[in-house]
């Protein structure tokens, strides 16, 4: 194999990565996002002898990929995080209810974030994968979505956009305008703090009394006002103290747990595997943590095993 030949093996690897991504941000699924590139590099395939050149590839390609999460997105309601749902619940059993809906997933940072390039492109990237960043973006309607992310996220151009969607330069500016009005007006635009050496010793912390699972000291590790949820629950807490409520009550199976740092979503998080009555452990949760002033302001488990291939985990751990 030549040096050439590997290159090319690697950007076409490194913009597959990169379509993904966008297919993420677009449909706030991984599964979804790696179904639609899927489709996407099908449809190219078959209708490769209509090219006209008259754009690039690349442009061409984003055009499919476009249609495809448009068309998946048609009819479909949109996919939330239970904090956009209604008030916190009281820690207790009778609140889990039953498992319901489909939420924003997480997507490990190697399905989503190409190979780190320029540190600026990288920075907007992983702000762009963000758990927050991206349930924000389902409540946009399908092509306000795909305008920002197209303009703010991949920096395309207008005229290179509006050529995308066959519409107008002025279509383009007016859709982008109230999409930002809409993000704007939500949390989620607000940067993450840059993880530093005490964001790391606080999550290795973390690891280590939920492990142990010392209550008492994770609940010092919270933000008094810490938010806990579980997808595919509705249910979710607001508060140290009704978090450590639930994890001594109903959470209680989470003892003897253990946990494996991973990176989603452009930041921190941790794989969880329950102890299993047949012996060993098995894959339980993800978990998307939230750290700010020294403390955890929030954690969701999202109680879903197939993700963990996508992490390269195993489903068990043997005794």
């Amino acid at each position: 194999m030549t040096t050439a030949t590997v290159s090319a093996a690697t950007d076409l690897e490194q913009f597959r990565v990169e379509l993904t991504g966008y297919a993420y941000r677009m449909l706030g699924s991984i599964f979804d996002a790696e179904d639609a590139v899927q489709e996407t590099m099908l449809r190219a395939w078959r209708g490769l002898d209509r090219f006209d050149g008259r754009a690039s590839v690349r442009t061409w390609i984003y055009r499919i990929a476009t249609n495809v999460c448009l068309d998946a997105l048609r009819g479909r309601e949109r996919r939330p995080l239970p904090t956009d749902l209604g008030d916190p619940s009281a820690p207790v059993a009778a609140a889990l209810g039953v498992p319901a809906g489909e939420w924003v997933e997480p997507a490990p940072d190697t399905a989503v974030l190409p190979t780190p390039g320029d540190p600026a492109e990288v920075a907007v990237a992983r702000e762009s994968v963000r758990l927050a960043f991206v349930a924000a973006l389902q409540h946009l309607p399908p092509r306000q979505r795909a305008v920002l992310i197209l303009r703010d996220v991949l920096g395309w151009h207008a005229d290179e956009i509006a050529a995308l969607l066959d519409t107008t330069v002025a279509a383009v500016n007016s859709a982008l305008q109230r999409a930002r009005a809409t993000m704007g007006g939500r949390d989620a635009t607000a940067p993450a703090p840059v993880l530093d050496r005490a964001h790391l010793d606080l999550l290795d912390r973390y690891v280590r009394v939920f492990e142990r699972y010392d209550i008492d000291a994770l609940v010092g590790l919270l933000h008094e006002d810490a938010v806990h949820s579980m997808p595919p629950y509705a249910m979710w807490l607001r508060g140290a103290a009704d978090i450590g409520r639930w994890l001594r009550g109903p959470g209680a199976g989470c003892r003897g747990s253990r946990l494996f740092g991973v990176t989603a979503n452009g930041g921190p998080a941790l794989a969880q595997y329950r102890p299993d009555p047949a012996g060993g452990h098995r894959a339980f949760s993800i978990q998307v943590l939230t750290m700010a002033d020294g403390r955890i302001t929030g954690f969701v488990h999202f109680l879903e095993p197939r993700l963990f291939p996508l992490f390269g985990l195993p489903a068990r751990l043997a005794a």
